[in-house]
């Protein structure tokens, strides 16, 4: 389906940030991406360089540009937007990642991840968060959005418009009145929209996305020198795979209570929530046998048996990894779980991971899985994420730093 790149001849109140034709229906936001339900390639072991759609800009005269990402369509800007409302924490965490932190004015549970960040920036020289006083923005509302008025909406509208109260013309209005929606989320499990979206959706990698918002915030250098960062992580994790049958097999899980009620995620599954995990090429404890997000208990993670227990949530700072260790030793079910047995009860961040933090949990998890090849991964209880001496770090902190920073 061709991009209808037809202006608008109505000036909206923020007329320097604009759509550039899409449409849902005979109305805005179609996201013709091309065919319906299309996925990318798994791109997480190819260049971060590749992007799937095309990204056009405007001759030098003019000052406005415009990119392209399912399920938006093409939208245009006059200039880079300031003020940046998230919803969910992969695009804060691609707004901080291109120095625009500060720039954020919504994320979904400040208080969560402003904390689950400041584990990671505590290892990056000179890089702060502060999130934690923001707009809870999960249950967002219009009239909020209307009272926030930020030059963009990192956030993806065919999910939004799942949320009670939100209808499609909420979504047009949103976009005509205030600024533009520009977010992808539903890549994070590959799931499909519900019925309220109309137009086509198109699957990307984290790294493709971050790759088009540096383009909406004008951030392209810093997106270029992050994902050199991120290639050459790649190839050192690449290089030192082992054979197959020495992988291990894992699973990733979550409880607020680990002896009453406990969320497991399998680790092969597509979709930017496991892309720190896939590279590793683990093997599923579960095989296929759940899906991801099911509910488990002791006894059938023990038939399971997997050799590696990932926690997320392990590196808030209000969680103790030893308590939940002991917890699991003490139970004459769990105690049996190889990964118990052997110590192998790791902490994980969070799924919705920014680069930065797909960075850091890139290289926790090779230590994890794998650290005859990459190091041991320091055994600790909890956060922030462990001190590792510079000749086991798989990537430069301080290069990282430089980069958010913009001194590079």
């Amino acid at each position: 389906m061709e991009h209808d790149e037809t202006p608008r001849t109505e000036l909206t109140r923020r007329d320097y940030v604009k759509y550039g034709g899409a449409a849902v229906g005979g109305g805005l936001l179609a996201g013709c991406t091309g065919g319906s339900g299309a996925e990318t390639t798994d791109a997480e072991t190819e260049s971060a360089t590749e992007t799937a759609t095309e990204t056009e800009t405007e001759t030098p005269a003019d000052s406005s540009y415009s990119v392209t990402m399912s399920p938006v369509g093409t939208v245009e800007f006059d200039e880079p937007p300031r003020s940046i409302f998230t919803r969910l924490s992969h695009h804060a965490g691609m707004a901080f990642a291109l120095g625009r932190g500060d720039d954020v004015n919504a994320v979904n549970g400040p208080a969560y991840y402003d904390a689950t960040w400041k584990q990671f920036t505590a290892r990056l020289p000179g890089v702060e968060v502060d999130w934690a006083d923001l707009y809870p923005s999960w249950e967002t509302s219009k009239e909020k959005l209307y009272e926030l008025d930020s030059d963009v909406h990192l956030a993806d509208p065919a999910w939004v418009v799942q949320l009670e109260q939100w209808g499609m013309a909420d979504i047009e209005e949103v976009a005509d009145n205030i600024s533009p929606w520009f977010g992808n989320s539903l890549s994070g499990r590959h799931a499909s929209p519900t019925d309220e979206w109309t137009g086509d959706y198109e699957y990307y990698t984290l790294w493709e996305q971050f790759e088009k918002v540096a383009q909406v915030l004008r951030e392209e250098e810093r997106y270029e020198a992050l994902a050199a960062v991120r290639n050459d992580l790649l190839a050192t994790i690449e290089e030192g795979l082992p054979p197959e049958d020495e992988r291990p097999s894992v699973v990733l899980l979550t409880a607020s209570d680990i002896e009453g009620q406990i969320w497991a995620y399998t680790v092969g599954n597509p979709g930017f929530m496991t892309s720190h995990i896939r590279p590793l090429e683990p093997h599923d404890a579960f095989e296929g046998s759940i899906e991801s997000g099911s509910t488990v208990d002791f006894e059938a993670l023990l038939e399971a048996d997997p050799d590696v227990v990932l926690f997320l949530s392990g590196m808030q700072p209000n969680v103790s990894m030893n308590d939940l260790r002991a917890t699991l030793e003490a139970d004459p079910v769990a105690a049996e779980i190889s990964a118990v047995r052997n110590g192998r009860v790791y902490p994980q961040g969070a799924r919705y991971q920014g680069p930065i933090l797909n960075l850091f949990q890139l290289e926790m998890s090779a230590k994890q899985f794998y650290p005859e090849t990459f190091g041991e991964w320091p055994t600790s209880d909890g956060g922030p994420y462990p001190e590792i001496p510079v000749d086991e770090q798989l990537f430069d902190r301080q290069h990282v730093a430089d980069i958010i920073n913009g001194d590079f």
